[in-house]
């Protein structure tokens, strides 16, 4: 099995902030495999289990429903009745302030770069080996603030390219791996 984890925070006041790329892109996998309302709420995550033709075979979704800042625990949740070794099976999509929007990046492993719900889930697993892939969405004035906003009308139709670049990016590190998806994506730059 394979898990691909989007980080963002409950509720419909967050739903189109930039803090939920995460949510964004596992709401548009299970769009894209037609299973959207088909998942079910389990120890503080929203689950979708689905089984694609192979080689992706069995794919756990998982949207944490606690705030960004408590995202390791309904993860670890989530995955502890399965198979799923996080250093190879785990993908946490999330956003990056660091990253200007229109740029993507996948890495295997690292520290949180001040990400919060990194943080939560490095600290839950006691562990920093995993996947993620990030979503830029740039920076602009305060930290908080800026994530927890929604994007400015001239950025809109930018985020949600960038939402389906990263479910391109994930269903690329479902076939093929981190390294082929890494070659793939990190480089290129919407605009």
């Amino acid at each position: 099995m394979k898990v691909i984890c989007g980080l963002g925070n409950p509720g419909d006041r967050y739903l189109f902030t930039r803090h939920n790329m995460g949510f964004r892109v596992v709401d548009l996998l299970a769009d894209r495999w037609g299973l959207t309302g088909q998942g079910q709420l389990r120890d503080g995550a929203a689950l979708l289990e689905v089984r694609l033709p192979e080689p992706e075979g069995r794919v756990l979704l998982v949207k944490p429903m606690r705030y960004m800042n408590r995202s390791g625990g309904p993860l670890r949740a989530a995955i502890r009745q399965t198979d799923v070794d996080p250093a190879t099976d785990l993908l946490v999509v999330t956003d990056d302030i660091d990253l200007p929007l229109g740029r993507v990046r996948l890495r295997r492993s690292g520290s949180a770069g001040g990400h919060n719900g990194l943080r939560d889930i490095i600290a839950t697993f006691g562990s920093d080996e995993f996947d993620r892939l990030r979503i830029g969405v740039g920076r602009a004035g305060e930290a908080a603030s800026h994530v927890l906003a929604t994007f400015r009308p001239d950025e809109r139709d930018l985020s949600a390219e960038m939402v389906a670049l990263g479910a391109d990016a994930a269903e690329r590190w479902l076939r093929d791996g981190i390294e082929p998806a890494m070659n793939a994506f990190n480089g290129i730059e919407v605009t």
